[in-house]
């Protein structure tokens, strides 16, 4: 470490370069990437589907399907743009991951808009399908090359693991911020009138929105890249051996672990937020209501953050997302065999069972580099990028199944896909519709769940382990450094 409050880093040159010590600025950096991220993933991730089907009259199987075809493409993306950002050489004052921020968002955010053309609920059917395949292929590479350098970033802020917890809980703060805002707005701008007097979906609104919500993701990526340094973790990447690659993660326990369990509890997220769009248009019939329920899978993040950081260092982060996870399990169970028909009601059980999952999506990016550490124990090797890259893969492989899934079972359940017209669903259909919104979570938040207790082997004090393990080894780097200088 440097005086003066400063911390030595290596530039592509080898070079010591001053940089300023962790603080404030990286941590509202960090949080404003993940705003930029949600206005854009709130508005795709929970209301894409209900622009296909009820803003261009596709039929919701259909969609499904195509959405978990190409997620699962695209899936692997993320593996390569991880790697290919770990090659990526240094640059001085920017270091490796925020340039990729910097020049990515442009084609990420246009794309998005292009998600929500409204002229193409006039073609036909075959063209609407490939509209659909080809704008979210593009959308998905564009994300990687946008969210894998960013989520990387995290390990280049610092290299503690209290520090990089913190960071997890603002990124976690600006999701919430930018859902909120996104879920409370899309829900009140996103119908129309027709000439009956009915409330239908407008495409030509979704258009619209999205192009809000791209002006203020730019801004979002903008701060983030001006207030964030890179400090740590910039040795030059090497070439990804793919090989090598999968031999050492299913050596890692740890990143496999968290690669199952993300994966379901992604899969609850995704079908959170479009089954609750269908529960409270077809079963509750308040827009009001749907808006406040896409916001309290946020709020809840809000609520939990300034407590977050202190209950996982005390207790530890895995110990406690059992806990939580289980608790909501036992929510979500009781809301499913109440068979509840006041939405109000519903929303304040909702509340709960968001709160217990909410804990785990708070700390989430915090168990990702936990791993990256532990990994880098058992290897050797600090693959910052590639392993983000395989985690976000297992997400991205989650989303396809919830699209494919919520898809699949809206076809099962009978329900009819509208354009511009109001439809009315079966009993059976709305009742359905019900059940998908409160027994899905009860499944996926509980193999979650035990995923972490048994499988997962990172607790408190394996994780204090690690940090002594990566300290020797830096202690001794050091020592052998200087003593080629000394030569």
């Amino acid at each position: 470490m440097a005086a003066a409050g400063k911390a030595s880093a290596n530039g592509a040159d080898g070079k010591g370069v001053s940089v300023p010590p962790f603080g404030m600025r990286d941590k509202i950096g960090y949080m404003f990437g993940d705003v930029g991220n949600c206005f854009i993933l709130s508005l795709v991730n929970g209301f894409v589907l209900k622009f296909y089907t009820d803003g261009l009259g596709v039929p919701a199987a259909i969609v499904g399907v195509t959405m978990m075809l190409t997620k699962v493409f695209d899936a692997f993306v993320d593996v390569y743009v991880g790697n290919k950002a770990d090659e990526s050489h240094v640059t001085p004052g920017e270091g490796r991951f925020r340039p990729w921020m910097r020049r990515f968002r442009y084609p990420f955010i246009l794309v998005s808009v292009l998600l929500f053309l409204p002229m193409v609920s006039g073609w036909a059917l075959p063209a609407k399908v490939a509209y659909i395949a080809v704008t979210y292929v593009l959308f998905n590479v564009f994300l990687s090359t946008v969210n894998i350098p960013y989520g990387a970033l995290a390990s280049a802020l610092s290299s503690k693991s209290d520090e990089r917890a913190s960071l997890s809980t603002y990124r976690s703060t600006g999701s919430a911020v930018a859902n909120v805002a996104t879920g409370y707005m899309i829900p009140m701008f996103m119908y129309d009138t027709d000439a009956q007097g009915n409330q239908v979906v407008s495409a030509t609104h979704f258009f619209f929105i999205a192009i809000v919500c791209g002006a203020l993701a730019y801004i979002s990526y903008e701060i983030t890249i001006r207030l964030t340094t890179e400090r740590t973790n910039v040795q030059t990447g090497r070439k990804l051996d793919a090989k090598q690659m999968v031999t050492s993660m299913f050596r890692d326990r740890a990143l496999l672990a968290l690669i199952v369990a993300d994966f379901f509890v992604v899969i609850n997220q995704q079908l959170a937020s479009i089954n609750q769009t269908y529960l409270f248009d077809t079963y509750f019939h308040s827009k009001t209501g749907m808006a406040i329920a896409v916001m309290f899978n946020f709020i809840t993040v809000l609520v939990l953050a300034p407590f977050a950081t202190g209950i996982a260092k005390r207790f530890g982060k895995r110990e406690t997302s059992v806990v939580t996870l289980l608790f909501a399990v036992v929510v979500y169970g009781v809301m499913y065999f109440a068979h509840l028909t006041d939405w109000r009601v519903y929303l304040v059980l909702m509340f709960f069972g968001a709160i217990g999952a909410g804990y785990f999506n708070l700390m989430v990016w915090a168990f990702i580099t936990d791993v990256i550490d532990h990994h880098q124990a058992l290897t050797k090797i600090r693959e910052d990028g590639t392993i983000y890259g395989l985690n976000s893969w297992a997400r991205k492989m989650g989303q396809a199944a919830s699209n494919g899934i919520s898809g699949i079972l809206l076809g099962v359940i009978g329900y009819q896909s509208s354009a511009g017209h109001a439809v009315t669903q079966s009993a059976g259909t709305v009742n359905g519709v019900y059940a998908l919104a409160t027994l899905l979570p009860v499944v996926c938040l509980g193999i979650a769940a035990l995923i972490l207790a048994f499988w997962y082997p990172l607790g408190k004090k394996e994780i204090a382990e690690t940090e002594r393990i990566l300290a020797e080894d830096r202690a001794k780097a050091a020592v052998d450094q200087r003593s080629c200088k000394n030569r």
